[in-house]
């Protein structure tokens, strides 16, 4: 299917690794101009790399920052316009959350999950904003099915997820009069850097081999695999595309099946 994204531009955050990495390269493969943004820069430019030779162009720049900073989601903002004079899409998805009991977690624990991946969605979609309402653009924001149910080693993670869940549905309301579509997406397990810390958490507790607790964990998720980045980067690159114009506040969720409920 061709998509009719060639000559967009990106910006995806978090794209050094994993999901975000993903994302950039299959853009990247629909003729997006992507501008990775995350705090690592070797991974950064190892990341262009790879683009770079799968499109045998370089269409991509990087931009090094903490996006916990408020300037340094409006320098890469910035960066992709200056660089590619618009900016037709926005990936909200760098972010991690600390995992654990609930009581171990501290009040700097809490400040730091919501700093990154709550407050870096909002002020990159303020940021982007008025380009993608010229651009009638997009923004898509990775979140994670941790949102659709309480988990008790989960309580920030689940917490954050819900509120971008939320914050997805009220842009989407403002997009609709302002031409910008805004969904999400929830991915389930998918074989990232932090699901492998996963199996080495859930080994650790329960003196399970790799095998034992990726076999574990699937059952427990009700799934027969995991999931792959890329499968991730299909999806984004189409909620894109014009293909999916009359999508808007969406909440998809791509977690092989573990999600039951409506």
């Amino acid at each position: 299917m061709d998509l009719n994204l060639a000559g967009k531009t990106a910006l995806v955050t978090g794209a050094s690794r994993g999901i975000g990495a993903s994302i950039a390269q299959e853009l990247a493969r629909e003729g997006v101009r992507v501008c990775l943004a995350a705090r690592d820069r070797s991974r950064l430019d190892e990341v262009a790399g790879g683009i770079a030779a799968i499109s045998g162009s370089n269409r991509t720049i990087t931009i090094a920052g903490d996006l916990r900073q408020p300037a340094a989601v409006q320098a890469a903002v910035d960066a992709a316009v200056g660089a590619f004079g618009r900016l037709d899409i926005l990936v909200n998805n760098a972010g991690a959350t600390k995992r654990a009991d609930f009581f171990t977690l501290t009040e700097e624990d809490w400040q730091d999950g919501f700093a990154l991946k709550f407050h870096g969605y909002v002020r990159a979609t303020r940021a982007a904003w008025p380009h993608l309402r010229e651009s009638r653009g997009c923004i898509v924001n990775i979140v994670g099915i941790g949102s659709r149910a309480g988990s008790a080693e989960f309580t920030i993670g689940g917490s954050v997820n819900v509120a971008i869940l939320n914050f997805t549905k009220a842009m989407a309301d403002i997009g609709v009069n302002d031409g910008v579509r805004v969904n999400a997406i929830n991915p389930g397990l998918i074989e990232t850097e932090r699901f492998g810390r996963n199996i080495e958490r859930v080994s650790r507790d329960r003196g399970f081999s790799r095998e034992q607790a990726i076999a574990f964990l699937l059952s427990s998720h009700g799934t027969t695999r995991v999931g792959r980045p890329e499968e991730i980067g299909w999806l984004t690159a189409y909620l894109a595309s014009d293909k999916a114009d009359f999508i808007q506040g969406c909440v998809i969720d791509i977690d092989g099946g573990a999600t039951r409920s409506l």
